[in-house]
Order: C-alpha cells, then structure tokens, then sequence
C-alpha cells in the first residue's frame, strides 16, 4: 500500500486580514505548513493555527518565507545565503516556541514562494536553507520540490527530506513550477486536480501544459490553503487516493521519523 502525505499552506493571514479556510482545509489534509511572520502570519494566527492542527490530529511545519509582507514572499529579494539561514532559522524558532508550550512538535520545514523556487535551483540558497533547517532541529524534514536541488542539498547535510508534488499547479518540461505569471500555472477544477494527484501517485508522473511526462517520486502533495474552494479541492484529492488504495499519512510516518 503506497504511502502519502498531503500538506498545505496555512496560517497565511495577518492581522484581521484573513487567507484562505485553515480550518475546513485541515480536515482533509495531514500536514500543515505555518506561516511564520515574515511573508505572512502573525504570532496570534500561528498559536491559533497550531492549535487548530492540535485538534484535528495534524502534523505541524515550519512555512518560512522571505520578509516580504506586501509581495507575500513571492517577489526576489537580493540577500546573501547567510542571511537567508539565519532568517529560515529565525522563522523555524519562532513557530517551535509556540509548539513546544502546547507540548507537540514542529515536524518539518517548507520554505515558501520565492524562497522555495530559488531554493530549488539554486545550489548556496538550497544548502542555505538546508543548514538552517539542520540547525533548527536534526530530526526536522525538510520539505523540496521534487528533483530539486533543495533536496540534495538535504542529502549532502545529512538530513531528512521528503519530496514534494503540486497537483494544483502547471509544471515546466524541466520540472520546475511555471511562474504563477503565466497562463494555466494555478489550476482550479478539482477533478483535474485530483486526476493529476493519482497520476503522481500511480506513474510517477506529470503532465505539462503542452502534454510532456516529467518524472517525479514523491512523498507528499500540495493543496494550497488560499486558492478558492481549497477544502473541495482537498477532499477530492483525498477522496481519490484513498480509492486507489493509497493510506494517507502525515511526514514523519513515511520518512521513519
């Protein structure tokens, strides 16, 4: 019986600005990836979010992203991959402050937006966020895109990771993500979501907007928390695994944590 996880980005309001339905999402998934107050969140929504995840038996993840409110960690910014750990690691200790009161522990680490992008292919970013995820904890997962560079970057360090597929996102024939700018990148209907989730699962594979199989081996899928209709999307695609036999599991119980 195959073994998967399906996180999503949550906790990503600021505020009284709210993103997204954390808590109808989180009935669907088995990992939540937190933001942590640099590209979005606050120290009110990541207890709040803990909690919520506390409730509904969720594995808890570090969601660190580039201090970028206004741009919410999507945009480039120019810092030196010393920076860019201690910032990670900044972010990872902040969210384990608030695990460790309410006694659970933070499982994994996903770096956000443009951080995970550049991340995955750019060898001292990768390395740089993989060292602070080190630093934050040995057992953390750090969690890459698949065939990423971040996920070397793991290998090369000595810590655990998992890898990473987007169902609700368009793919380049390289098996990068396709920039959020282009047509088609963000896809919404929920079937065609779920159908690309059981096409990673079962092949392996996934398709590009132009009809190419890239190859990808992955642990776990992303739902993100703040496209429109997110809990439908995650049901689906829960719902769809689970029919073709799949157990669907948190991180720490695929990596061996």
């Amino acid at each position: 019986m195959k073994l998967i996880d399906i996180n999503s980005d949550v906790g990503e309001g600021f505020g009284i600005w709210s993103l997204g339905d954390d808590e109808e999402v989180l009935q669907y998934v088995t990992s939540a990836n937190i933001a942590c107050g640099l590209h979005a969140g606050d120290p009110l929504i990541m207890d709040h979010t803990i909690e919520k995840c506390i409730e509904k038996s969720v594995s808890i993840g570090a969601h660190p992203g580039l201090p970028d409110i206004q741009g919410f960690g999507r945009r480039n910014m120019d810092m030196s991959p010393k920076e860019i750990e201690s910032y990670v690691l900044y972010q990872i200790g902040a969210l384990e402050a608030f695990a460790n009161w309410r006694k659970v522990k933070v499982t994994h680490v996903k770096p956000h937006g443009a951080l995970y992008n550049r991340a995955a292919v750019d060898w001292a970013t990768a390395m740089a966020v993989a060292h602070a995820v080190q630093k934050g904890g040995q057992d953390l997962i750090l969690v890459g895109l698949a065939g990423s560079l971040m996920l070397d970057a793991a290998d090369k360090i000595g810590i655990p990771k998992a890898s990473e597929g987007f169902a609700d996102r368009a793919y380049n024939p390289d098996g990068t993500l396709a920039p959020r700018t282009s047509f088609g990148a963000v896809i919404h209907d929920p079937d065609q979501i779920a159908q690309r989730a059981v096409q990673m699962v079962k092949e392996q594979t996934v398709l590009t907007p132009s009809g190419e199989k890239v190859s990808l081996k992955i642990d776990t899928i992303c739902i993100h928390g703040d496209t429109p209709g997110a809990p439908l999307i995650a049901k689906t695609v829960r719902d769809r695994l689970l029919d073709m036999n799949c157990q669907v599991v948190p991180l720490w119980k695929i990596s061996g944590r």
